[in-house]
């Protein structure tokens, strides 16, 4: 697996995205399954690659710090995403949450010394811009409640996408990703579970994933985010970021094409063509 070049692991990890957010977004409203997904990675994925990162790493304080960060900052995010998702619909949110990559880019230039070419910075850019205009075809009174959860997401992303970015030069194989991701993701399964009891007086949403949502989406949840971290080894952060947007293109592609769902598909189209402009002009500067 750690053969993969950057580009076959963005285009499998875009793959699986695209894969779990069709499935997720036909899921009962009360079925949480941010906590079914989660506990279907830690369960299928989990203790392999805590197993393995147990095993290979060395930890001395700043890889553990690493790992800190990287737990706080899921556990941010994936609460901040679930109390979005329950103010407003996935097509506000996730666009919003998404629009990371520029502020990944100023924080990986001052802290890791990353160098972006022009191009890259511009291209990112236009990209987000692309995003921000996806994210306003479905901007509506009561659900701007959501987007300050929405860009507190955003702000999380932008840590632990430099946290394990930093991390790589110490995780040397493929199940080693997987660990120090499935540390985050149990911390953030816990962080949900207790907010579900608080909320409902529940430990067990009361609506249910099908066993093969929760496989699929369990799989890919891990394996698409362990593929970013490994292209991360060849890129920049702010551009691996970038690059996995275009999954957000290809939903949208597919609930306008095959679902025909035809709401303001104009300006959802134009922002695709946003997008992927931008990661051409990311491409090309890279090249």
């Amino acid at each position: 697996m750690m053969v993969l070049g950057a580009g076959t692991a963005l285009a499998l990890s875009v793959a699986m995205h695209v894969s779990w957010n069709l499935l997720a977004r036909h899921q009962p409203k009360d079925s949480y399954p941010l906590w079914w997904v989660l506990l279907g990675h830690l369960l299928l994925l989990g203790p392999w690659g805590m197993y393995t990162l147990l095993q290979e790493v060395q930890w001395d304080t700043p890889f553990s710090l690493l790992l800190g960060i990287s737990v706080c900052a899921n556990v941010v995010y994936f609460l901040s995403l679930d109390r979005a998702y329950r103010q407003a619909p996935v097509a506000l949110v996730y666009p919003l949450v998404r629009s990371s990559p520029l502020l990944i880019a100023v924080w990986s230039t001052l802290l890791l010394q990353d160098s972006l070419p022009v191009a890259a910075w511009l291209g990112i850019a236009i990209s987000v811009a692309g995003l921000l205009l996806l994210a306003g075809s479905s901007w509506q009174g009561p659900e701007k409640r959501a987007v300050p959860w929405a860009l507190l997401a955003m702000l999380a992303t932008s840590v632990y996408s430099l946290s394990d970015k930093a991390a790589t030069s110490q995780l040397s194989s493929f199940g080693s990703v997987l660990g120090f991701i499935s540390f985050g993701y149990l911390a953030s399964w816990l962080a949900i579970s207790i907010t579900l009891k608080a909320n409902s007086g529940r430990w067990i949403p009361r609506g249910r994933l099908s066993l093969p949502v929760i496989v699929v989406g369990g799989l890919c949840v891990g394996l698409a985010y362990a593929l970013v971290i490994h292209a991360m080894r060849q890129l920049p952060a702010a551009e691996v970021v970038a690059y996995t947007n275009a999954g957000i293109v290809v939903a949208s592609a597919v609930s306008i094409f095959i679902f025909k769902e035809k709401a303001q598909w104009q300006r959802r189209l134009l922002s695709g063509l946003l997008i992927c402009s931008g990661l051409l002009v990311v491409a090309i500067g890279r090249a």
